[in-house]
């Protein structure tokens, strides 16, 4: 986790349980796009992703999965179980200041860091997610 926050991600907001659901919490960053996220768990990077979307709404996918978006039915599933031990799950974001390029062109840093996190924290829900 250490290694997220040195690149700048930050703690933005958590996973709830409510009843039967669980639901994320977002304190900070809930309308950008283009962000690279995180779900950590006592220090340990669960899953790491990336959104083109609002962070929220990409988030709802995980909360309420349609029946053929498999990543976020095992990520639901996930958090549930974990959640459901009493264990918390903080949801962590590094947004894009748009200040990266290339040229004329803008380089997505989501993007661009995505597979090189997850190769060197090797997170242990991104292999069974997909």
């Amino acid at each position: 986790m250490n290694r997220l926050i040195d690149i700048g991600f930050r703690k933005v907001g958590e996973w709830k349980i409510l009843s039967e659901s669980i639901s994320p919490s977002l304190s900070d960053l809930a309308n950008s796009s283009n962000i690279l996220y995180a779900f950590i768990s006592d220090g340990e990077a669960l899953y790491v992703g990336k959104t083109t979307q609002t962070l929220q709404r990409r988030l709802y996918g995980y909360q309420k999965p349609g029946p053929t978006q498999f990543t976020n039915i095992k990520g639901n599933k996930f958090l549930k179980e974990l959640l459901g031990e009493g264990k918390s799950v903080d949801i962590y974001a590094l947004p894009d200041n748009g200040l990266q390029h290339f040229g004329v062109f803008h380089l997505n840093l989501a993007a661009g860091l995505e597979d090189s996190i997850i190769k060197t924290l090797k997170p242990k829900w991104n292999g069974s997610l997909k």
